[in-house]
């Protein structure tokens, strides 16, 4: 497995958003953020990983169990800043199979997703069309909402 593979993995789950964030960083979320959806798994595409050198390639969610039972494997480090929140770093892409991984990622998906508030959970459940409107509706008014809050900044 490497970054492609596994983003043409990812994105095939049910409503998982693809964004780019902190540098170089992919970051795959259930459901769009602006309608609330939250990450699941970040991957990084250079050396540098979120100012921490590169110690690894993806972090993604686990949950407290899991957490813990992939921590004795070789290659997987808590994530830097998510630790707390469950989150494991794998060091390379040889550390889990192929299946190993889509099922660690498949997990982490749903585990994120069972977590969502049961609004985001309904907007998510609207047909494609309906919510591709909402989030385009949803994400003008954050814009609108960050430029007012520029202007504002810029006056002083």
């Amino acid at each position: 497995m490497n970054a492609e593979q596994l983003q043409t993995f990812v994105l095939g789950l049910p409503d998982v958003v693809e964004t780019m964030q902190w540098g170089a960083n992919l970051v795959f979320w259930v459901g769009d953020k602006a309608v609330g959806g939250k990450m699941f798994a970040l991957v990084s595409l250079e050396d540098d990983f979120l100012g921490t050198s590169r110690e690894a390639v993806i972090s993604f969610a686990a949950g407290p169990e899991r957490c813990q039972e992939l921590l004795e494997i070789e290659g997987v480090i808590p994530a830097p800043y998510f630790a707390r929140i469950h989150w494991v770093a794998v060091r390379s892409w040889d550390v889990f199979r192929r299946a190993e991984w889509e099922a660690e990622l498949t997990a982490a998906r749903n585990l994120t997703e069972a977590k969502l508030p049961k609004k985001v959970r309904e907007t998510l459940a609207l047909p494609k069309a309906e919510l591709k409107r909402v989030v385009a509706a949803r994400r003008k008014v954050l814009a609108e909402k960050a430029a007012k809050k520029a202007a504002k900044k810029a006056k002083g």
